[in-house]
């Protein structure tokens, strides 16, 4: 930010919510100021009076830095010369959102920051469409608050609040239906009478609401009841215990951000994530179980990659922020989006040898992963699998073969199979044929094609192998399971060979 302005250039600074927007806009102001540097702030509690003079500023130039909600979207708002956007929490924009600014300016620079970025983002930077910068180390002196997950229990609510208050510390109690919080205050103030509490959320007045955040910043409650509004921007280093109620309810990146709003000095915090034991099922029971397995500092992005491989990473095209492309494939989709790039550029099309190896091995009976205890690091694991995906001959993959033995040691046999099945995936592709699935019941191979000579071409011949031309299949008959890689190894690696 401060290059950028001293470059002669605007900055917006573009958050989720107006608590965020204050405590950013008290930072950079009292950071910037000294060097005179000009930091306003754009939110809904603007008056509609000094929202018009900050605009005319922001448009003369006369305003270096602005921090706001998503007030900065609005058409009104111009910029004299705009340099720098940033966007904190970015997970909790849309895509459109965060693609307003790029229309006003192409040559913009923009940072996104999030502790958990959404799976579309995410993907963008490991493809290299962004850079990505990964701060994995936390603030000298701080430790990780430590996890509980379990069933909603009042006598451990009580423990866990009294434990808190009793060393001069804080709590946030976290329940995200705003109708149910009058019920639950008075709940909560029968259950810990000697603890002072009060509520926040969205929809209460600005007068309310802002009073209610500046008590418990200041220490004048000893528990805050309140909705997700938290998630971003209450930065409270004496506040040490997070109790978040039906933790059933909410997303694991969420969990994850809620988790963070405690731990924020040198003093042990303690999360408590209570669920009601009726309403677990079993995606909510995963998310909980991820929560507690990446509990270490720096673990938003190993949050935010099982994020990724649990929804998918949506379309880089479109507006969707997650979601698996099930009706073409990964790799035909690539393709699609290459091909048309080719198109809109002119160039030629290019030849078979160069296209995405997209056959599909379907009930191919065998572990094929890579383990934890062999690549510990979930990212470094996802790297690998997108190498082995995109090998398009057997020397790459031979070549991977012989650096993950030279990294991580001798191979499992669960990556021995994800070789191979790669090595007989790229054989099948080069001689044209798109599936093959495995028949466990009649011990056969089914193979899908589109070549009527596919016969003369598979290194396999005689009676078990039955050509249907007219439907583009083939079934290879007596194939037991416990030949079965073998079998595949011959079929098509030996194809290959015989091809060439």
């Amino acid at each position: 930010t401060f290059r950028t302005v001293v470059s002669g250039k605007q900055v917006a600074v573009m958050v989720p919510t107006t608590v965020l927007a204050r405590q950013h806009y008290d930072n950079f102001e009292g950071r910037l100021s000294p060097f005179g540097i000009r930091v306003e702030i754009l939110d809904r509690y603007r008056t509609d009076t000094q929202r018009s003079r900050l605009l005319k500023k922001l448009k003369n130039g006369e305003v270096d830095v602005v921090v706001g909600t998503h007030s900065l979207l609005s058409k009104e708002v111009r910029f004299a010369d705009l340099g720098l956007i940033v966007v904190d929490e970015e997970q909790l924009f849309g895509v459109l959102q965060k693609e307003h600014f790029k229309k006003l300016r192409l040559q913009v620079n923009v940072l996104s920051m999030s502790a958990t970025p959404i799976p579309r983002t995410l993907y963008m930077s490991l493809s290299g469409l962004r850079d990505l910068s990964i701060i994995s180390t936390p603030p000298a002196g701080r430790t990780s608050p430590e996890i509980y997950v379990g069933a909603i229990n009042d006598r451990l609510i009580r423990t866990a609040v009294l434990r808190e208050t009793n060393r001069g510390g804080q709590t946030i109690f976290v329940h995200n239906r705003v109708t149910e919080l009058p019920e639950l205050l008075s709940k909560l103030r029968s259950l810990l009478p000697e603890v002072k509490i009060d509520v926040a959320h969205g929809q209460m007045n600005k007068t309310a609401f802002e009073r209610t955040i500046r008590d418990f910043y200041l220490g004048e409650l000893d528990m805050l009841l309140c909705t997700t509004i938290i998630e971003s921007g209450v930065d409270v280093p004496n506040a040490n215990t997070l109790i978040v109620n039906d933790s059933q309810r909410y997303g694991l990146a969420q969990l994850y951000q809620l988790r963070g709003r405690v731990g924020r000095s040198n003093r042990r915090a303690f999360s408590y994530f209570l669920y009601d034991p009726k309403r677990l099922s079993d995606p909510s029971r995963e998310r909980l179980k991820a929560l507690r397995e990446f509990s270490g500092a720096g673990s938003g992005m190993k949050i935010a990659m099982r994020d990724l491989e649990i929804r998918g990473f949506g379309t880089l095209l479109g507006a969707e922020q997650h979601g698996n492309i099930n009706s073409v494939g990964l790799y035909l989709y690539r393709e699609m989006v290459e091909k048309a790039m080719r198109e809109l550029r002119g160039e030629e099309e290019i030849g078979v040898e160069e296209r995405a190896v997209d056959t599909e091995l379907k009930n191919i009976p065998f572990d094929m992963v890579i383990p934890e205890d062999y690549v510990s690091d979930s990212i470094e694991r996802l790297k690998i699998y997108r190498r082995i995906a995109v090998c398009k001959e057997e020397n790459e993959i031979n070549e991977l073969e012989r650096e993950l033995i030279d990294r991580f040691g001798r191979l499992p046999s669960q990556v021995n199979s994800l070789l191979d099945a790669s090595r007989v995936r790229l054989g099948a592709f080069n001689i044209g044929i798109s599936s093959v699935e495995y028949d466990s019941y009649s011990e056969s191979l089914i193979m899908v094609h589109g070549d009527s000579h596919i016969r003369e071409s598979l290194a396999i011949k005689g009676r078990r192998l039955v050509v249907n031309e007219r439907e583009g299949k083939s079934i290879l008959y007596g194939v037991p399971e416990r030949h079965l890689m073998k079998t595949l190894k011959t079929l098509f690696l030996g194809a290959e060979r015989v091809v060439q």
